[in-house]
């Protein structure tokens, strides 16, 4: 690491800088020095002296600074004397810049101050041409024209170049800015402010500098270079109201603080526009206490209101320089400066010198404070924590109302301290060029304060007190000096404090010898600058260790600060996790603070041409004084050149899923609002990896908020996705009232692990699945979470398993007939792609297909699918007349048209509590819903295998969920879909759409007797019922929603259908008789992807038919299960959800 500075002044205007490999102060070398205070940047300091001038010191280098002038010396040919100076009067100047605007004579150029020196004299630039033949000359036609150093015969004007160069001499020294001249400079400023050397966009650049006058203007120093270190002229930046103080970062933030507390934040800063753009407005982090400083860095803010307290703002970043809000933070400051890495310095209340400790980019708030305890004086003594020293104690009351003041003075005055021992002395003013710090003190009423003497303090019996020496004091006490005197009541203050702990000869012992005012009491601090110290919380400083940590939910009083310094310190041992660092402090007091996790994705633009952009993430979490977490993600993007950003409030996510979209690993981000829109923050990874951190973070952040941990409970509503994802909600007991139900947008939705096809449960925490492959799991009654791969430690987990699934992939060969050729290739020009999907809209070649996700993996080759419902010939194809109509498997004179599938298998490994039961594959399952005081020894499990056969699972109960043996029952055709009721109601579906219905089912019977068949709708084919309690309902193939009518308990089949709604998927019916469906679209929004969660309300005894749809989530969901949900809602009136009316039947169009 190299070695690099921290600066600071003390209230006497003396300028302090301290090595990262050293161990005390150094005192700038020129004594007669008085600066207000100073910002530094990498390898310079800038100050503000106390004649208004700014100074600048450069570090030493080993590569001098350099600066080359040039000139031209134009002339013109003429027939009588040749090449000759006198040019004509529309020529340029003959001796001009490279352009020929600006007329500069060799004797015109001066050294732009004392701290620079010559070189050499003028010599002519010999680089063109051959050295020594030409003179340097070049040759054109005329002005302005191409110059070569070939002399042509048409050549008339020629020019050669003369330079000179001057070098910077004042390195390692504090020299003095000239004013401008001739421009007009700045008034006297009060404040200044380096940065922008790191901007965002490029690195390594210069820095930028900016002031504040003492009349509230903004100004932004010009012309600063590597080779022009001093700048060139000052330019008025145009501001709103008047400015006291501002901060420029090392990126492109700038906040300037106003007169009336307020903030200011320049946006627009960039290499282009160094000075940016516009104003907008920040209030003040307290809105009865204003602000009274503000530091940036390169990605965040801190703040100090005049009651010295400490404020971080959240969610700051080059594309929202704003930030979204404020945290307090522990510690009583006069002052803070952000240095590099975003490392924090402050100025204690106590004028001691702090550090945040723990400051990284995944917590940038930090933890603690520590003091910076370096050699001072000539012993070389250790500066203990503030409280050790004579300034020890508080300062008196903290100034509630006062402003910066709006004048200056161009001198300081100090008396010599008399020989005399004055034992009632009054307390005395230590002078100091700083406004910020007058600005604490300017509201004071000194004369209201009455000040103990030194005769007042306790003694002790025998002790015989030395003279006090007497502090210097102002000329008249009745005139203060603007920006130039600080109150130190804290001196005596501290007197009084520490009087009845230690003799007052221990107190005055440091003033007997001392050499001069402050050299060997130890310092008393004004102003620090780290913007050029690089440390980070890895470095190990030997200043920033000599004392253990003090918390940052302490305040960070004198006396606080010595108990917890006395304190044993164990070792820190921190590591950047996923989660914010947890801490404890002996105060058992909770401090907040900010933990940040970042990262680079790619999104799916909100906006068309959609496009995939790779953007910026951020999550931030804030942790507040009570515990209580919450966070917002970010997502930071560029358009047109303007930085942009959106945030997502975690509080607000309703969902993270996995999505299917170009091969990416990408996911979704739902909120309420955005799933009205139809249209979820996507987003996508470089790796699998990534993006299940990115999902467990935000998961975790999201459960955490809403207090949800561990498993599912026994009422939790399931559902798969497309994708074969498994998602969770846990209803509330609004989600079934009959009056304010929970709008299905704003149900959260988290992952289980796993992978399955189609999920069903009940209210006893009973879970099955059936995977794409037929393969049954039983929920293993665990959450699941999988330990990160970064952890060492092997998951420990019984209830994990690897759980394995296969799915195929199809594309569609197609060919049309003509007369020449018989069936080719060569299609219509309306007709489908010869490589397609099975809609026939998208074409999907062999080549072109991939699996479903990268997750996925191919373990067969193409080939020829022969299981094709309809039939195919013996080489796989179907026929039909045109396309798209019904195919079959036998060709016919009418058939023009033919296809044939071809399938591919892939397969995914996961981990997840999910415990296999072999070995018949499924096609479907379901479990008896009960209520939940419902009492069962054995649950009657009902499925069909992947032939269609009905089965029975025996032994199945929570203590054994997997059950122990199938029991086969008999039907003469195989069946498609099959649903057990309340009372041991069986519903199957024959896979040619025929409906049965299962007698004489009991616990005594579970297999039943016998079927009974049940008519169809007219001229309609099922495919898949649900039974709750009393109701049935089914889907037809056309996505129909029917209503079975008259089901009593005497006669349980029921009479009639009823057609209900059609857009329907999947349907799931609860113990409740609740109705809830996978809609294949939403109304209104033709694009979004098939499979959209939806729920019927007001559904009840009186109108068991529902009376309309409430859509949820959706795009790309397969199946859903409500049928463990037996939570009764709650009985009489239940308030409305804050805000307007959400009442879905109003505001939703109904499915019809």
């Amino acid at each position: 690491m190299p070695i690099t500075l921290l600066w600071a002044v003390d209230v006497y205007g003396r300028v302090y800088s301290l090595s990262t490999a050293g161990q005390r102060w150094v005192r700038a070398d020129d004594l007669l020095l008085e600066l207000k205070r100073v910002t530094a940047g990498k390898g310079r300091c800038w100050g503000i002296g106390c004649d208004h001038h700014i100074y600048l010191n450069i570090m030493p280098s080993e590569t001098s600074i350099r600066y080359r002038e040039e000139t031209y010396e134009n002339q013109r040919w003429n027939p009588v004397d040749g090449f000759t100076d006198v040019l004509l009067p529309t020529d340029r100047w003959p001796w001009s810049d490279v352009t020929g605007m600006n007329p500069q004579p060799l004797h015109s150029f001066q050294l732009p101050s004392c701290s620079w020196e010559w070189e050499g004299d003028w010599y002519v630039d010999q680089s063109c041409g051959e050295p020594g033949q030409t003179g340097g000359w070049e040759y054109a036609v005329d002005f302005p024209a191409n110059f070569s150093p070939d002399k042509k015969w048409n050549s008339c004007v020629r020019r050669r170049r003369w330079i000179r160069y001057r070098r910077y001499t004042a390195q390692g020294t504090w020299a003095k800015i000239p004013l401008d001249s001739p421009k007009k400079p700045p008034l006297p400023l009060c404040d200044i402010s380096c940065g922008g050397w790191e901007m965002s966009d490029q690195s390594g650049r210069y820095p930028y500098l900016w002031g504040v006058s003492q009349q509230g203007q903004v100004w932004f120093r010009e012309g600063i270079h590597p080779r022009v270190p001093e700048g060139t002229s000052w330019e008025e930046v145009e501001v709103p109201r008047e400015v006291a103080q501002l901060s420029a970062g090392p990126g492109d933030l700038l906040w300037a603080l106003l007169w009336d507390g307020n903030l200011l934040v320049r946006t627009g800063l960039s290499l282009d526009s160094p000075t940016g753009i516009s104003w907008l407005e920040v209030e003040s982090p307290s809105k009865e206490v204003e602000a009274l400083h503000v530091a940036v860095g390169v990605s965040v803010v801190w703040v100090v209101t005049k009651d010295f307290k400490v404020w971080f703002r959240r969610g700051v970043n080059s594309h929202n320089p704003c930030g979204s809000g404020w945290i307090s933070i522990g510690g009583e400051m006069m002052m803070v400066d952000v240095g590099l890495n975003d490392q924090v310095w402050a100025v204690g209340e106590d004028r001691g010198l702090y550090f945040r400790m723990g400051v990284t980019q995944a917590e940038p708030s930090g933890n603690g404070w520590i003091p910076v305890s370096a050699q001072w004086g000539i012993n070389k003594e250790l500066i203990p924590p503030r409280d050790e020293c004579e300034f020890s104690g508080h300062l008196t009351e903290t100034s509630q109302g006062s402003a910066p003041s709006g004048t200056d003075s161009d001198s300081e005055e100090v008396k010599q301290p008399s020989s005399a021992s004055q034992q009632d002395a009054p307390k005395a003013f230590i002078p100091a060029s700083d406004s910020f710090i007058n600005s604490l003190v300017s509201d004071r009423d000194r004369t209201s304060t009455t000040q103990p003497s030194i005769t007042e303090m306790p003694q002790e019996d025998g002790v015989e007190l030395p003279p006090a020496p007497v502090l210097p004091t102002l000329p008249a006490t009745g005139h203060d000096v603007p920006f130039m005197n600080v109150d130190l009541e804290g001196a005596g203050a501290a007197r009084s404090a520490q009087a009845a702990g230690r003799s007052l000869s221990d107190v005055l012992g440091t003033l007997e010898n001392s050499q001069g005012i402050g050299e060997e009491d130890g310092p008393v601090w004004a102003w620090v600058s780290g913007g050029g110290c690089d440390v980070d919380a890895s470095s190990r400083i030997s200043w920033l260790s000599s004392t253990g940590p003090l918390s940052s939910s302490l305040s960070l009083t004198p006396v606080q600060s010595a108990a917890w310094s006395e304190q044993p310190q164990k070792p820190q041992h921190q590591e950047i996790t996923r989660k914010p660092l947890e801490r404890s402090n002996v105060s058992k007091v909770p401090y907040q603070s900010v933990w940040v996790r970042k990262g680079a994705l790619r999104w799916w633009r909100d906006w068309k041409p959609q496009r995939w952009v790779d953007v910026g993430v951020a999550l931030e979490q804030s942790t507040k004084s009570d515990g209580r977490k919450d966070s917002i993600f970010f997502v930071y993007y560029t358009q047109y050149d303007e930085k942009k950003y959106l945030q997502v409030f975690i509080n607000e996510v309703t969902a993270l899923v996995p999505v299917l979209q170009d091969c990416h690993y990408t996911f979704a981000v739902y909120t309420a609002e955005r799933t009205k829109q139809r249209w979820p923050l996507i987003l996508a990874a470089p790796s699998g990896k990534e993006m299940n951190d990115w999902l467990d973070l935000l998961s975790d952040c999201c459960c955490e908020w809403r207090g949800i941990a561990g498993a599912p409970t026994k009422q939790a509503l399931w559902s798969t996705t497309s994708k074969g994802d498994i998602m969770v909600h846990e209803p509330p007991l609004s989600l079934e009232a009959a009056a304010h139900p929970l709008a299905c947008d704003l149900m959260f939705w988290r992952q289980i692990p796993g992978h399955l096809r189609c999920i069903e449960s009940n209210s006893l925490g009973l879970v099955w699945g059936i995977g794409w492959d037929g393969t049954a799991w039983v929920y293993s009654g665990s959450f699941g979470r999988q330990p990160s791969s970064g952890n060492a430690r092997p998951s420990v987990n019984p209830e994990i398993h690897l759980q394995t699934d296969v799915r195929s992939v199809h594309v569609y060969e197609n060919q049309r007939w003509n007369p020449m050729t018989g069936y080719t290739d060569k299609g219509l020009p309306t007709d489908r792609p010869m490589w397609s999907d099975e809609s026939g809209l998208k074409e999907c070649t062999k080549c072109s297909t991939h699996p479903p996700s990268p997750q996925w993996s191919w373990v067969s080759e193409w080939a020829v699918d022969f299981s094709v419902p309809g039939g195919t010939d013996k080489e796989g194809w179907q026929y039909a007349a045109d396309f798209p109509t019904t195919f079959h498997g036998h060709k016919t004179m009418k058939d023009f048209v033919r296809r044939r599938r071809w399938t591919r298998r892939c397969k995914i490994t996961v981990r997840g509590p999910w415990k296999m039961v072999p070995p018949i594959h499924l096609s479907d399952i379901s479990l008896m819903p009960c209520l939940t005081q419902s009492k069962m020894e054995q649950v009657p499990v009902w499925a069909l295998s992947d032939k269609g056969d009905v089965l029975c699972r025996l032994g199945v109960s929570p203590q054994n969920p997997a059950g122990s043996s199938w029991l086969h029952v008999g039907t003469d055709q195989p069946f498609k879909s099959i649903s057990i009721g309340g009372a041991n109601q069986v519903w199957a579906i024959a896979r040619d759409g025929a409906v049965f219905y299962r007698g004489s089912v009991s616990p005594q019977n579970p297999a039943g007797e016998c079927w009974y068949h049940i008519p169809s709708p007219p001229r309609q084919n099922l495919r898949q019922l649900s039974v709750g309690r009393t109701s049935v309902f089914a889907v037809d193939d056309n996505g129909n929603l029917w209503y079975r009518q008259g089901l009593t308990p005497s006669y349980p089949q029921g009479s009639a259908w009823e057609l209900i709604s059609n857009n329907v998927t999947k349907v799931s019916v609860g113990p409740l008789d609740q109705v809830w469906i996978i809609a294949e679209g939403v109304p209104g929004f033709p694009t979004e992807t098939p499979g959209s969660v939806c729920h019927r309300l007001g559904v009840g005894p009186m109108a068991p038919k529902g009376l309309s749809w409430d859509y949820g989530i959706g795009g790309g969901w397969e199946h859903i299960s409500v049928r463990g949900n037996s939570a009764e809602p709650l009985r009489g009136p239940v308030p409305p959800p804050g805000g307007p009316s959400r009442s879905p039947a109003l505001q939703r169009p109904a499915a019809q």
